[in-house]
């Protein structure tokens, strides 16, 4: 049994944590050269082979707000597509969950005062963060995402299973939301 976190981007961040939560796979994959289709075609490939049957995974949602909307367009539907190929249930977690539950909110300084945080410095915070955390560090943001990601699917699991909350109020919330949406989404079906 393996949790999963996935963060898609033109380096994507994987991570398999293990049934203790302690990682067994961390890597950045960037599929092969810098032309699409094939780079999108092997990335997508690449992500896929790291998975197996039984894993449970978080994969961060859609970046509305990006420069790179058709490149990211087609990765996250690529990788849903696979996914859903494979009959690998997945949980979607949106950008800011995955920062909201290591307590960043894009903002720093008192109220009143506050400035919101650059691109650059939000990863920074998510990083120290998670250092703070879970004493994890990694140098590409982008696999400590799927490293936060990882650790929702863990709790997904653990609180399903057990209906054990030991989580902060943050990750909680983020828990409980995901969940809730998974509840909704079965109701309509």
């Amino acid at each position: 049994m393996r949790f999963i976190g996935i963060d898609p981007a033109s380096k994507t961040g994987f991570v398999a944590l293990d049934d203790r939560g302690e990682v067994v796979r961390e890597k950045e994959l960037s599929g092969i050269g810098d032309k699409d289709p094939k780079r999108m075609v092997t990335l997508i490939h690449e992500i896929t082979t790291h998975l197996q049957p039984g894993d449970h995974i978080c994969i961060e949602g859609f970046p509305y707000s990006t420069q790179k909307a058709m490149f990211a367009g087609g990765l996250h539907h690529g990788i849903r597509n696979e996914l859903f190929k494979r009959r690998l249930p997945y949980h979607e977690v949106a950008p800011n969950a995955v920062k909201k539950f290591v307590g960043v909110t894009g903002w720093i300084g008192e109220k009143g005062s506050k400035k919101r945080l650059t691109g650059p410095q939000k990863k920074r915070e998510v990083m120290k963060a998670v250092f703070n955390a879970f004493g994890y560090e990694h140098r590409s943001d982008n696999v400590v995402d799927a490293y936060i990601l990882a650790r929702i699917a863990f709790a997904i699991f653990v609180i399903r299973e057990t209906g054990e909350i030991n989580l902060t109020v943050n990750q909680s919330q983020v828990v409980q939301s995901i969940l809730q949406e998974t509840s909704d989404v079965k109701k309509k079906a």
